[in-house]
């Protein structure tokens, strides 16, 4: 964070100081996590019911903090005092990034693959510039500020990954932090339970471009229909990035390796180059894409941009991580969570890498769909069967319409069976796994990654060889 006087930081959000010297200045970083507080910071103290920052601030001044900005008086504490910890945190972020006039910022919005392209912008924007971008999908209305507080005046590009629950959330986030380049990559089904519809998904997701200025730049999907049409809800410049043959940054001639790799001609109004992508899955394609188009205009020229784009790697981690353990079994850790387009995504790479290999595919419950629920796990089964996956392993009950929706699929040969547990999974796999065979594991956070982990475990895996993320 840029250095600012405690009077600067009481300014900022409202707030008033308690027992604490107006001149004094922070330094150091803001944090909310008492243990990781450095000389020269600023604690932030939420209440809770199980546990309140309020007894830990003591110790973080012992530390080394500064002040510490809460909503309560801590006795012998130096105090920023505020009525709501989070919107303080919020109005604080809003006054550093209104003092960095260099800084440029990137926000990222789509129903799947927004930290995977968030991850891949930051490796490209950090070619050109300092960069500071969230780590995994820190796209809250906590983790947005506390990102942006981590931008100094060395700071170039801020890459901030924006995820909404309802319409006027991505709104709320640029209000803290507004962007000079906004990114859409897909409307899909991921939170339909909560917003109802696609188009209210739309509708949300839109509220990005429609926080531009005029002389910012809205770089939106054109092989996505409803992100398209998003044009038509700015004032600002826009760039239209897929495989649309109108498209201003597209792919052409799409191939795969062995190992869902995509190889491409990137085509600009600069011209074209050959791309080959280390990362697995045909989705990638249209994440790098979306890259390409944010460093183009950033400056990258084109045939550094193409090398560039083959130089990515994984960054946030359980995310399309292929890996292959020492008895010739390959896993495919997409673990981390999953909606129905993600799970699209995954199963195509399953296919994909074993083609002439027998596939397994081990899936979880897909949180969020609201009355879409059972109609999306379905779907789920019945294009895995359709891929011609041989082997679901469906984890939990919840989960048993993907099993309803493959075994529907009358010329399928492949079996399925719906297990209690991710323990239930793991040892089906211990005793029916065999060199040559690719694994699949996905799910919606219900710890589907310790399937992962135990396949790890199991062989004593090197790790991770390639990836990306749905």
């Amino acid at each position: 964070m840029i250095p600012l006087t405690l009077a600067e930081v009481a300014a900022a959000v409202g707030g008033r100081l308690v027992a604490a010297d107006p001149q004094a200045r922070v330094t150091g970083p803001v944090e909310f996590d008492s243990r990781k507080v450095t000389p020269g910071g600023l604690f932030v103290a939420f209440p809770g019911e199980k546990v309140d920052g309020h007894d830990y601030a003591a110790g973080t001044v012992e530390a080394g903090a500064v002040a510490v900005l809460g909503t309560r008086e801590v006795s012998g504490v130096p105090m920023v005092l505020v009525d709501d910890a989070r919107d303080a945190m919020g109005r604080l972020a809003r006054a550093v990034v209104d003092r960095l006039p260099d800084l440029t910022v990137i926000g990222l919005t789509g129903s799947s693959g927004k930290t995977t392209t968030k991850d891949l912008i930051a490796q490209l924007t950090a070619r050109l510039g300092a960069t500071v971008a969230p780590p995994g999908s820190f796209n809250n209305e906590l983790g947005h500020p506390y990102t942006a507080l981590k931008a100094g005046p060395d700071t170039r590009y801020l890459v901030m990954e924006k995820g909404a629950r309802g319409i006027g959330h991505v709104r709320y986030l640029c209000e803290l932090v507004p962007p000079r380049i906004s990114v859409v990559l897909n409307v899909g089904t991921s939170h339909i339970g909560e917003f109802g519809s696609r188009e209210n998904i739309a509708l949300a997701k839109g509220e990005l471009v429609e926080a531009l200025p005029v002389d910012g730049l809205a770089v939106l999907n054109a092989d996505d229909n409803l992100v398209d049409a998003m044009a038509s809800r700015t004032n600002a410049r826009v760039v239209r990035y897929g495989e649309a043959s109108d498209a201003d940054v597209r792919a052409e001639d799409v191939v795969l390796d062995d190992r869902g790799r995509a190889s491409y001609t990137l085509v600009t109004p600069e011209g074209r180059a050959p791309v080959r992508l280390g990362l697995t899955g045909r989705h990638q394609v249209s994440n790098t894409l979306a890259a390409a188009a944010v460093a183009r205009e950033l400056g990258m020229p084109l045939a550094e941009l193409a090398q560039a784009l083959g130089e990515l790697g994984l960054v946030s981690t359980r995310r399309m991580d292929v890996f292959d353990r020492p008895d010739g079994v390959t896993v495919i850790d997409d673990s981390y969570n999953a909606n129905p387009a993600s799970m699209s995504a995954a199963l195509r790479a399953l296919a994909s890498i074993g083609r002439g290999r027998r596939t397994v595919a081990v899936l979880g419950y897909m949180a969020e769909l609201g009355p879409y629920e059972r109609d999306g796990h379905a779907e789920v089964g019945r294009l895995a069967a359709e891929l011609g996956i041989d082997r679901l392993l469906v984890v939990g009950e919840p989960a048993a319409p993907i099993h309803e929706g493959a075994t529907a699929v009358g010329n399928w040969g492949g079996e399925s069976v719906v297990l209690t547990d991710q323990a239930a999974a793991v040892e089906v796999l211990r005793g029916e796994l065999r060199p040559g065979d690719v694994v699949l594991v996905k799910g919606s956070r219900y710890r589907t990654w310790d399937v992962v982990d135990a396949l790890r475990a199991d062989a004593g895996s090197a790790g991770p060889t390639g990836g990306g993320a749905a």
